[in-house]
């Protein structure tokens, strides 16, 4: 996981040249639209709870500049990414494309994910949910894993949820995080 973050040119998913030359710095950055880019801290704790295999296939809510995408499609995972703000989806799919990550892109509402892919092996949220959002563990496969901030504030609970094989599931806090929110039913 480390390797792949590092071959990630993480200066290149920041647009605000103020902020160009501490883009390596452990710190979010505004990315337009009210949203940030994850510190890099952030980014590989839930990178490492997903515990990725090549070829897993990857829903990811909040693509936002794109940053978290790039380094699981550099661990291999075969990317989904739902983005609900217009500008950055279109910012996004652009700049992941010429840079080379093959990622699938979708404009639209993050809480309904994108079943038509489902089901998916992880998911990972990168915004902080209100509360657990059901229709996203509906598209989790059995035996899957996502990893989400939940709840509102200032911060949120990161949880690691299982779906056991038996599809109930298993829930683990693994520490408290700041995310911009989640908004539900919305696009702009």
């Amino acid at each position: 996981m480390l390797a792949a973050i590092g071959t990630v040119p993480r200066h290149l998913f920041i647009d605000d040249t103020a902020f160009t030359d501490r883009a390596y710095e452990d710190a979010a950055f505004p990315i337009g639209c009210g949203q940030t880019i994850s510190q890099p801290y952030t980014v590989a704790f839930q990178s490492e709870l997903l515990q990725l295999s090549p070829g897993m296939k990857v829903l990811e809510i909040g693509t936002g500049s794109g940053y978290q995408c790039a380094v699981l499609c550099a661990m291999k995972a075969k990317m989904f990414s739902i983005e609900r703000q217009r500008p950055l989806y279109l910012m996004t799919r652009e700049r992941l494309g010429k840079l080379g990550f093959k990622a699938n892109l979708t404009y639209g509402d993050g809480y309904a994910g994108i079943p038509r892919e489902a089901p998916f092996d992880r998911v990972i949220v990168t915004c902080g949910a209100a509360a657990m959002p059901e229709t996203l563990l509906d598209q989790l496969k059995p035996g899957g894993r996502a990893v989400i901030p939940v709840g509102e504030g200032n911060d949120q609970r990161m949880l690691l949820v299982i779906k056991n094989l038996d599809g109930s599931i298993m829930v683990e806090e693994k520490g408290r995080f700041r995310f911009v929110p989640m908004l539900a039913d919305k696009a702009s």
